[in-house]
């Protein structure tokens, strides 16, 4: 089994490769996101050890580049960042399993054996409306070949009006959906967001793909506007 390893600390690194090889694995070992993310674009690989905090490119930047590619290796992420949140955008940028520093050599092993036992993912596919196109799995939206910059609150509406292009949701669906079953508050925010991405995907490409229906909700032209 072939393992690329991205690691700058030197003596980590080194340790990483004389235990993994003991173990059965081919090794190649990157210092910095820049040849990590070169390596692994030239070479193929069964699993990625991928190091969060990297000098030239972060972990989640060659991560996430790499997803964007179509490059579905999978990925153990580690760091020693060990907040919730650090562990879900890490996550969220593609990686397959996350690992805290300092960590268990033989459970990292038995993870990185779990992750490229069930190989490379297909690339989920892209939502597209017209020139309006998302990609869930990197959670980036393009108009033509325009990059829009969204928050995750207001990716999440418009992949759930992307998912459901031509039906009519109503408030309370996409409250559901997008919020909490749960949610109490102003059911009005529905149309602050909607306002918000309408800001964002419509009117500086002169379209109109987010309609309100009248008493009923709203609605993604499946044509995109």
């Amino acid at each position: 089994m072939r393992v690329l390893v991205v690691e700058d600390e030197k003596r980590l690194a080194w340790s990483l490769r004389v235990g993994l090889e003991a173990e059965g694995f081919a090794v190649d070992v990157a210092g910095d996101g820049v040849d990590g993310l070169w390596m692994a674009r030239e070479n193929e690989y069964d699993a990625i050890v991928l190091d969060l905090m990297l000098p030239g490119i972060n972990g989640y930047k060659v991560c996430s580049t790499l997803r964007d590619d179509g490059d579905w290796t999978p990925i153990l992420m580690l760091t020693a960042k060990d907040g919730e949140w650090d562990q879900v955008e890490g996550l969220d940028t593609g990686a397959d399993d996350y690992m805290t520093k300092p960590f268990s050599f033989p459970v990292l092993v038995a993870r990185l054996r779990a992750v490229a036992r069930r190989g490379a993912r297909e690339r989920p596919v892209q939502l597209v409306a017209g020139d309006l196109r998302l990609d869930p799995a990197a959670r980036r939206v393009w108009r033509g070949d325009t990059g829009v910059e969204l928050t995750a609150r207001e990716f999440s509406l418009l992949e759930f009006l992307a998912r459901n292009a031509g039906d009519v949701m109503s408030k309370r669906q996409i409250l559901e959906a997008v919020w909490d079953g749960d949610f109490d508050g102003d059911p009005n925010i529905v149309e602050v967001y909607v306002r918000h991405l309408r800001n964002k995907i419509d009117r500086p490409f002169g379209r109109e793909a987010i309609q309100t229906v009248r008493g009923a909700g709203y609605r993604l032209g499946s044509d995109g506007g």
